[in-house]
């Protein structure tokens, strides 16, 4: 049989293809769901991005009057809140939220949820295990936390970027009031930011939270 002579183009233009190929096949693919590593919420796509963010380490203590810790998420994706218990506003409307995504996630041992206390002076863990009964927490999947007030302030402000004032107050009377929950993926990095008191914020949660688990 004869040989085929291929034009030159051709044989170039599957070089070129061929090398490209070889190129991408080493590459990771792009995430579905942005980075965010500052206050202003810009999306970072880029999974080798050097300044990708992560929660910072902490200390705190739950419902049940357990130890929580960033390493107590580790390897599980969560959404986080900030509230109070006599709060009569956004408060409920934000738990009763999560209460709804508690129950879509409850058999799936990878999605937990945090809740940190902004007047944790006010909050005790018999305070929050009230509140925790009332939105039907469950133990060990619903964290709702309290601890020092510096701490629980420094961890919305510089891990979650979650205070809306443009001025931050240092004094006594310094309050965090927020609608935004916040995901965080299995590795500490936040993947999403939400309106926290609309039901319909839930849905795209829910669709958030099945797309960081096709993640590794």
């Amino acid at each position: 049989m004869p040989r085929v002579k291929l034009p030159g183009a051709l044989l170039l233009s599957g070089l070129v293809l061929g090398i490209l190929s070889a190129f991408f096949s080493g590459c990771e693919p792009a995430p579905k769901l942005p980075y965010y590593v500052s206050a202003d919420f810009t999306p970072v796509w880029k999974r080798a991005e050097g300044r990708r963010h992560a929660i910072h380490p902490y200390s705190l203590v739950d419902q049940d009057g357990k130890v929580v810790t960033e390493k107590t998420f580790d390897g599980h994706i969560y959404v986080a809140n900030f509230f109070f218990v006599s709060c009569p506003g956004i408060c409920p409307r934000m738990s009763g939220n999560l209460e709804t995504l508690q129950s879509a996630f409850r058999d799936d041992p990878d999605v937990l949820f945090l809740s940190h206390s902004v007047t944790p002076e006010m909050d005790s863990v018999p305070a929050l295990k009230r509140y925790a009964d009332l939105h039907h927490a469950v133990s060990g999947k619903w964290h709702l936390v309290t601890g020092k007030r510096a701490e629980i302030y420094g961890l919305a402000r510089t891990s979650y970027f979650a205070d809306e004032s443009k001025d931050i107050p240092g004094g006594a009377g310094d309050f965090l009031h927020t609608e935004k929950m916040f995901l965080v993926d299995r590795h500490g990095h936040l993947r999403g930011v939400y309106n926290g008191v609309l039901p319909a914020e839930m849905n795209r949660i829910k669709e958030d939270i099945r797309l960081l688990k096709q993640e590794k």
